[in-house]
């Protein structure tokens, strides 16, 4: 898949403010959400996932990532569907994260 080829989201966000990105996951097929960020900039804070389905023979559901806005500026954040048995990703989902200076 081109980068070019994937629309990138914006999430504006102010210094030290946590905020959640929530992507669908199959983990039945192998299909795992990798982030890709700087760490100087963004910490991830949470990862959870919650099963939606309710056949026991499928595991998919919703991920859900926490991060904090640790430094002002324009970030770029990345999440890559990595399958265990492919060298490269599946899909990409792209942000571009403003994090506001927190007001006075």
């Amino acid at each position: 898949m081109n980068i070019e080829q994937v629309q990138t989201k914006t999430i504006q966000v102010f210094k030290s403010a946590t905020f959640m990105v929530h992507l669908w996951e199959d983990r039945t097929r192998g299909e795992q959400w990798v982030p890709s960020y700087d760490p100087k900039a963004l910490g991830l804070v949470g990862d959870e996932f919650l099963r939606t389905v309710s056949n026991n023979a499928v595991d998919s559901g919703r991920r859900s990532f926490e991060f904090q806005a640790l430094e002002p500026g324009t970030h770029h954040l990345e999440f890559s569907k990595r399958m265990a048995w492919k060298f490269t990703a599946e899909d990409r989902r792209i942000f571009k994260v403003i994090v506001l200076q927190s007001p006075s």
